[in-house]
């Protein structure tokens, strides 16, 4: 049986390693077609692995058999980096969305675009579901933050599919830019939340 650190060391190199081929696929996606939204899709891919990567630095260089005050010591620290990543992450998503808001941007229909958000939803509903779990089980509120950044990439590729529905059917092409400010918003509160509980010290062990 693997160990917990193996498992999320695991789930921090998957996490990483998916949103790196997702954003590369988007970016060749975009070169050949010039789909602007293929493009934000996979700078967004490449802004989600940051907390990953915060994941692979707290599990490898630090095990679980640290003591109470040490441990607490090294999940601030990694909790606040994955803090931090939510406000890059939120503050992109802004720009992009208010953005294309702006120039009154309809989401360009791509089958790789399509494709990649539907292997998102399909994906990252058990990826999200697996790291909350451990990190509850083994008392890493940083593991937990990077689960709800998880869920946000999946709110993300969520929103991607009913805008490109929306406008499809309906012309409706302002859906997925207002969809994607709001989820910034609740990523950028959870990022604040993930930082406040950071500096408390309080998690569910």
């Amino acid at each position: 049986m693997p160990s917990t650190r193996t498992k999320a060391l695991a789930l921090a190199f998957f996490t990483v390693a998916y949103n790196l081929v997702e954003g590369g696929v988007a970016m060749l996606g975009a070169a050949l077609s010039g789909s602007n939204a293929l493009l934000g899709f996979g700078l967004d891919s490449f802004v989600e692995s940051l907390s990953g990567m915060v994941m692979v630095w707290r599990f490898w260089e630090f095990d679980l058999t640290l003591e109470s005050e040490e441990f607490e010591k090294i999940e601030r620290r990694a909790a606040r980096l994955v803090g931090y990543s939510f406000f890059v992450l939120g503050g992109y998503v802004i720009l992009d969305a208010g953005y294309a808001l702006y120039r009154q941007d309809a989401p360009e229909t791509s089958l790789i675009g399509i494709g990649l958000a539907m292997a998102s939803i399909i994906v990252m509903p058990v990826l999200f579901l697996l790291k909350y779990r451990l990190g509850k089980a083994i008392g890493s509120r940083s593991l937990v933050a990077d689960s709800k950044e998880t869920l946000a990439c999946l709110m993300l590729s969520v929103a991607l599919l009913i805008g490109l529905g929306a406008f499809y059917i309906w012309r409706l092409w302002w859906i997925d830019s207002v969809a994607g400010l709001v989820i910034a918003v609740l990523i950028i509160r959870e990022g604040f939340e993930t930082l406040e509980e950071g500096d408390c010290g309080c998690h569910d062990k």
